[in-house]
């Protein structure tokens, strides 16, 4: 498998093409925390402000994170951090060898996968699932909570600002689900999964979307049929991974292009300049659009 508005700005400023930092002299009294995913770390920026320090490794929206590797640079990130988040599933296997690797007895370690009931197997990007960042959230809440006490109110109110940051989300699933259940898609990979799910979409092709996310190639039956969805307008949106690119799903996009179907781009990385809401609400947004414009 390929593992792989001042308070909502983004936390990423690039310091290598690998790790971004939110803070670039952290005090003594500053929490260090890294978080695998931009997306985690942004949220622990979010829930900690000026109290904490987040360094996220994977922050690069040009780079696929399935061809992710891990270097000394990373594994220093990670020598005095606190807390480090990560999503699990199988997703970045790579933490955990770093994890053993920089041992700390001092450290909280927080995995997605873990509070919302996943494993090695489901669908790794959990992310994309409504009750994640809620879980993740509450957990770093307590973390800070418990860790710099000191802060608590200041912590307690950040938390509060969050969880009503993400009812907008939760309400545009639920309007786009009225609307739009039981429509039929199709997605290149199985990135938006969840949120596809959340939405009731009935999503087609799920062996070649599970081929391509494990780097093999889709079975000459399973390519036959998503050029049939796509040809026989059988779908209404094409759901494609811009970040994981192949002349397999470019073709699926030119098809998707000639039989005047709407494809949506979805990224497996939080954008520069984005918050995770505004994310998640921008992609929310550009499928309902393409769903709106293609009724049955």
């Amino acid at each position: 498998m390929r593992k792989l508005l001042p308070l909502f700005t983004s936390l990423c400023v690039i310091a290598t093409p690998a790790l971004a930092q939110s803070t670039a002299n952290p005090s003594k009294s500053t929490l260090t925390i890294v978080a695998a995913e931009n997306f985690y770390g942004d949220v622990a920026a979010q829930l900690g402000g000026s109290h904490v320090a987040v360094t996220s490794i994977l922050s690069n929206p040009d780079q696929d994170p399935h061809l992710f590797e891990a270097d000394p640079r990373t594994a220093r990130a990670l020598t005095n951090a606190k807390l480090v988040i990560y999503n699990g599933a199988d997703y970045d296997p790579w933490m955990e060898k770093l994890l053993q690797a920089a041992n700390s007895a001092q450290r909280t370690i927080l995995i997605a996968a873990d509070l919302t009931g996943k494993k090695a197997g489901d669908n790794p990007h959990l992310w994309y699932a409504p009750q994640t960042m809620p879980a993740v959230a509450h957990a770093i809440h307590d973390f800070l909570d418990n860790a710099d006490p000191a802060n608590r109110a200041d912590y307690d109110r950040r938390y509060q600002v969050f969880v009503d940051s993400l009812k907008p989300i939760a309400a545009q699933v639920a309007t786009m689900h009225a609307h739009y259940a039981g429509r039929p898609v199709t997605a290149t990979e199985p990135v938006f999964g969840y949120m596809a799910e959340a939405i009731g979409l009935t999503m087609r092709n799920p062996e070649f979307q599970l081929a391509v996310m494990n780097d093999t190639e889709p079975s000459a039956k399973d390519i036959a049929a998503f050029e049939g969805d796509l040809t026989g307008r059988r779908v209404q949106v094409l759901i494609y991974n811009s970040q994981a690119s192949s002349a397999l799903t470019r073709r699926m996009q030119a098809l998707a292009k000639t039989a005047r179907i709407p494809a949506v781009q979805v990224t497996e990385t939080e954008p520069l300049h984005m918050s995770y809401q505004t994310w998640m609400l921008s992609q929310l947004t550009a499928l309902d659009t393409a769903l709106s414009h293609n009724t049955p």
